[in-house]
Parts: structure tokens; sequence; C-alpha cells
């Protein structure tokens, strides 16, 4: 019988919005107040969302203590209030919340213990991401 599981993660961080493809006057078109050169914050939530098989012993999909230790060394330990655009894995990318979300699942792929279906990223009551994996998108043309 397989199930769902969704669980939710919370952290701060920092990051400015900037591409170097751009020049100044560039950024600040595409990006508004989010290229502010002191960067900004936000209280970030990911849900991930998880499917497998319910153990027949157990009845759960996965155990939840597993789970939130692997969100702990892989996300929270990683980006809890920190600032996003020092981090490696935006090096070479704008750190985007699409970006971060495209990040976050890379992550819980690698969750040993349930097959991970999406990753959604609340940045503001207003602003939410979805990414379920498969093609990385490319550059759009803004």
């Amino acid at each position: 019988m397989k199930a769902y599981l969704s669980r939710r993660y919370h952290f701060s961080a920092s990051h400015r919005l900037h591409s170097d493809a751009f020049d100044e006057r560039r950024n600040r078109e595409v990006y508004g107040k989010c290229n502010n050169p002191h960067g900004h914050g936000h209280n970030y939530t990911v849900q991930v969302t998880f499917s497998g098989q319910v153990d027949p012993v157990a009845g759960m999909v996965c155990n939840l203590g597993d789970l939130d230790a692997f969100a702990k060394k892989n996300l929270l330990d990683r980006f809890d209030q920190t600032n996003l655009n020092t981090l490696a894995c935006f090096a070479n990318r704008v750190s985007t919340t699409e970006n971060l979300s495209i990040e976050a699942h890379r992550i819980f792929a690698g969750f040993p213990m349930a097959r991970l279906e999406r990753v959604h990223v609340e940045e503001t009551s207003n602003n939410s991401f979805d990414y379920a994996g498969g093609t990385t998108p490319g550059a759009g043309a803004l």
C-alpha cells in the first residue's frame, strides 16, 4: 500500500539576487529591491513530500526521526542563519527561491528510505515555489 508523507522544515537565511550576466542597471531592473548590495532575509519553509509502501509492522512510510536527522544534517545545518550567496551551490547560480527549490530537491533525493515526490518552498506568504525533479530549467529571456 503506497502512501504519501509531507514534512515541513524552517530556516532563516539571507541572499542578494544578482546575476553576473547583467550589468548593474539590468540587475536593478530585473531584481528590484532584492538586488540591494546588503542583501535581505527570509524565513523559509521547505516542505518535502515522499512516497513509499507503508511498512506493515511500523505502519509508516519512513521513520520521521530518520528524516528529521537527514534534514538537520543536510539542509538546516547548511542553510540556517546563512547568506545563501556564500554557499557553493549558488556559486554559479542566482540564489532565487526557484534555485533553492532545485537544490533542496537534490538534497532530499538522497534520502534513502522513501521516494522523493516534490519540494515546496515558501519564501513569503505571497511567494512559494515547487520542484518535482526532472530537467533543470534553462536560462529564460528576461
